[in-house]
């Protein structure tokens, strides 16, 4: 899904080390020398039995962190690698991370004012980054684009609606298009260019199913979140969004194939619903609330004891 908020914990890398030194289960492979005498190699493989049982959050990052190691923006990892980390996903419960759905996040709001939807930071390196969308009922994340990125987003509950779109190969790009007055009022269009793709998705999805995964050019690179019921979606980006990087995140207006006339183009009438224009909005919308928030789980305690070490 892949928007992410400014809440990344810079000192991931420290922390995620301070972690597994005080807590043995996250680090399964302790070093076989702290314990040299005979009688402690016995006590030593009950312990390595014990520590094999990793939590699911933990098994999802050190999956991650294989998966993405060698990528760069626009290549996707091997099939293998994708199933393996959807095998991963797959397996993850709504209580594995501490959420549910009477949890003050998805209330609904009160009257007349915007969703406002929760993002909880998980991790964030140069290659990836993993969080959690927390939608009340009606919530929306605007449409909006993954500049090559591959990115696996998992409905951990609740029934989500998404409609995403790719472009269209070899289709015009940021062309002028004319409105068709008899479609839409010439006041409503703005003048910024337009560019054609193609409807991926246009469904509601209802936990438990399948984790949906979209590519740089496949797969519904650019999509729009609607809460039909309150839900939340585990996200996992790879690599993540970075300005400094090029990897801005773009936010579209889409109109029906039938609003604009470009010269050279057409589609079967039959087809046209199938089709759209997407228009850059030029900046984030105003009425998209996100609140960005610290992951409440294990994680959370060793960055916050971290942070208040160093001062």
């Amino acid at each position: 899904m892949g928007i992410e908020t400014s809440v990344a914990n810079k000192k991931e890398k420290e922390f995620c080390e301070l972690e597994k030194a005080k807590n043995p289960i996250l680090d399964p492979y302790p070093n076989p020398k702290a314990n040299t005498n005979s009688k402690g190699k016995k006590g030593r493989r009950r312990h390595l039995k014990k520590a094999a049982v990793v939590s699911p959050v933990q098994k999802l990052y050190d999956t991650c962190k294989e998966v993405f190691k060698d990528r760069r923006p626009g290549i996707v990892p091997h099939p293998d690698s994708i199933d393996k980390l959807r095998a991963v996903l797959d397996d993850i419960k709504p209580e594995d991370v501490g959420l549910s759905p009477e949890m003050p996040y998805f209330r609904s709001p009160a009257a007349g004012r915007t969703p406002a939807i929760r993002y909880l930071h998980l991790h964030e390196c140069d290659k990836f980054s993993i969080g959690i969308f927390c939608f009340p009922p009606s919530g929306v994340i605007p449409l909006h684009n993954h500049p090559g990125m591959t990115v696996f987003s998992k409905l951990l509950f609740g029934t989500l609606h998404i409609k995403s779109y790719d472009w269209v190969v070899d289709g015009p790009c940021n062309v002028s298009a004319v409105a068709n007055p008899s479609d839409v009022k010439q006041s409503e269009i703005q003048q910024p260019p337009v560019q054609l793709a193609k409807v991926k998705i246009n469904s509601n999805f209802t936990a438990p199913c399948n984790p949906t995964i979209l590519y740089p050019a496949e797969g519904g690179n650019m999509h729009r979140f609607t809460a039909v019921t309150a839900c939340a979606v585990l996200d996992v980006l790879g690599p993540p969004y970075s300005d400094a990087e090029g990897r801005h995140c773009t936010y579209y207006y889409d109109f029906p194939f039938g609003n604009f006339s470009v010269d050279g183009v057409s589609v079967p009438e039959e087809e046209r619903e199938s089709y759209a224009w997407l228009q850059d909005k030029g900046k984030q919308p105003e009425e998209f609330a996100v609140v960005g928030e610290l992951y409440g789980g294990t994680w959370c305690f060793f960055t916050l004891q971290l942070l208040y070490i160093k001062g």
